[in-house]
Parts: C-alpha cells; sequence; structure tokens
C-alpha cells in the first residue's frame, strides 16, 4: 500500500534552470522569454497564452538540441536523497511540468521517479515548428494530474504533497493535504502551507515526518 504521493513541479523546482529558457538560448530568443517566463509565473499573463508565445520562437530548432540542453540542467540539491527517502517509507513521487516531455523524460528515468507528465514540442521532419502537440500541462491540467496519480496510488488528497514556486502549481497546492512553496513567487508565498527558502529539496522529509 502507498502511504503518501509527493507531486513536484519541474523547472526551478525538481531542477534549477528554465528549460524553455535553455532552449530560447539556442534560438536568439532568451531575453524575449525571460520576460513572458517572469510575467507568467507571477500569475500576470496566462499560462497557455504564455507558453504558446515562448514556443513560438523556438521554431526551427533541431531536435538534436536536446540532448544538448539536457546535458545542461541541473537537478536541485538533495532531489535523490528526497526520492529515496520517499520510496524508502512507502511512498511516490511524481513531476508535474509546463514544461516539456523531451527533456524530462530522461531525467525522471534516471532519477527513478514513479510519474511524470509535460508538454509536448511539435516536431516535423526533425525540427521545432514552434507549435505544441497534445494537451497543454496548465495550472487546471497539474491539479487534474495529482488527483488522477493519487487514486491510482489508492492515496487521498489529504495524503498528497504539492511543491511548486509559480503561478501554474497554485490549483494542484491548493487540493493537496500539505501545498510547500519552494524558493516561490509572490503568489505562492501567500497561499502555500509551508515555505522553503533553501534550495534543497531534501528539506521537505521532515514535513513528512521522515527526517529532522
Amino acid at each position: 500500500m502507498v502511504r503518501f504521493l509527493v507531486i513536484l513541479d519541474v523547472d526551478s523546482t525538481l531542477i534549477e534552470n528554465e528549460v524553455i529558457e535553455l532552449l530560447a538560448e539556442h534560438a536568439g530568443s532568451l531575453a524575449e522569454v525571460e520576460e513572458i517566463t517572469f510575467k507568467a509565473m507571477n500569475g500576470e499573463l496566462d499560462f497557455e497564452e504564455s507558453l504558446r508565445a515562448r514556443v513560438k520562437t523556438l521554431a526551427g530548432l533541431d531536435v538534436s538540441l536536446f540532448e544538448r540542453v539536457g546535458e545542461q540542467v541541473t537537478v536541485t540539491e538533495g532531489v535523490p536523497a528526497m526520492i529515496e527517502a520517499i520510496h524508502a517509507a512507502g511512498g511516490c513521487v511524481g513531476v508535474v511540468s509546463g514544461g516539456f516531455h523531451e527533456i524530462l523524460d530522461p531525467i525522471a528515468e534516471r532519477l527513478g521517479l514513479d510519474y511524470s507528465r509535460a508538454n509536448r514540442l511539435e516536431v516535423v521532419d526533425g525540427v521545432l515548428t514552434g507549435g505544441l502537440t497534445g494537451p497543454i500541462i496548465d495550472a487546471e491540467a497539474k491539479a487534474s494530474t495529482l488527483r488522477e496519480w493519487a487514486a491510482d496510488c489508492g492515496v487521498p488528497l489529504s495524503r498528497t504533497v504539492a511543491v511548486g514556486d509559480g503561478a501554474n502549481d497554485l490549483s494542484m497546492m491548493a487540493i493537496a493535504g500539505l501545498a510547500v512553496g519552494f524558493d516561490a513567487k509572490a503568489p505562492v508565498r501567500d497561499l502555500a502551507g509551508v515555505l522553503i527558502d533553501k534550495r534543497d529539496l531534501s528539506q521537505v522529509l521532515p514535513l513528512l515526518g521522515l527526517r529532522g
């Protein structure tokens, strides 16, 4: 029996980077993308609108860049220890991201995550079109993902933990048993049950009674 479920945001939470900014650097659109990202994470822009505007700037990039960008990603301090301790205690760990499966999948596999979900970039003939394919992972999709994975684990929402930093995480944090703001932006700081300001995700463990 699964004891509890911990779900984390990815960009600037599970990892230190904003993947779309790493991609934008190669596309020459970093300054534009950074500005849109800042406004979206602070709740000033609709997430889907902002995502599509940022992805549009990536048109023309070759898919061979995914591997290079993946190598640039830094996993946040404490993540392996957190996952190991949660698994040892009979819990599950998932990540749900407004970022991209193309970068996330190898990281999720390497870390041994139980679940992962993200957006997918549209590719034609090995080149990004500047569009997306499939469902958009916005705030409501993150909340429905938490519900889906909790049901799959047989865990009530009261035994779920949502960890995030931006406005796109607020809907899943609102329904979780515990909402943890991790180095969080203003909207999350106001609504999270607990704030972690040191960038070390092993600090989630004492909240679960696993260490501390």
